[in-house]
């Protein structure tokens, strides 16, 4: 009987006072213990998380530029909406539509242009200054993160090299004055 309970104790559980499973330390070669693998996706998952929070991140601001954000998002729909109430003054009163149609098609074509000109600044200067900002956010979000855990790269004859020197600006540095 001791030698069985000594054989079962070595396979299932502690032999010599050791708390040993051997049978779930060879199954966990072949396959994750879902314990573990659960702890660390949960732990990914709130560095993930905590890393979005990070570049979502707004300041708060004053009512005034509350005030004007409001009006900047009012052209795009408003040009949407003014649109769709086009097609229905179109079809509520052609006699109308057509008399005011005729009088835009008076507006010379350079008017034309240099309005197409300005909502297209207005519309990209927008966006930019958004991506801009937005790009500002990330970039300060990832600043202030903790390195993720594992290896740190090590550093090795491509960081530590320096860059080539230019030979051409040189040249012309000397010729300045």
């Amino acid at each position: 009987m001791g030698m069985i309970g000594g054989v079962i104790g070595s396979v299932f559980g502690a032999l010599f006072g050791e708390r040993r499973n051997v049978v779930a330390e060879t199954v966990e070669v072949f396959r994750e213990n879902a314990e573990a693998g659960a702890g660390r996706a949960a732990e990914h998952r709130a560095r993930v998380l905590a890393q979005f929070a990070a570049e979502m991140a707004r300041e708060r601001r004053g009512g005034w530029d509350r005030f004007i954000d409001g009006l900047n998002r009012l052209p795009r729909p408003m040009m949407a909406f003014g649109t769709l109430g086009l097609i229905g003054a179109a079809m509520a009163d052609p006699a109308w539509f057509s008399e005011r149609m005729a009088g835009l098609a008076l507006v010379p074509e350079p008017l034309w242009w240099l309005m197409g000109a300005i909502v297209s600044f207005y519309f990209g200067a927008r966006m930019q200054a958004h991506g801009q900002g937005f790009e500002r956010a990330v970039v300060a979000a990832l600043a202030q993160a903790p390195a993720p855990p594992g290896p740190r790269p090590r550093a090795g004859p491509a960081t530590t090299a320096t860059p080539d020197p230019n030979a051409a600006l040189e040249d012309w540095r000397r010729t300045q004055p």
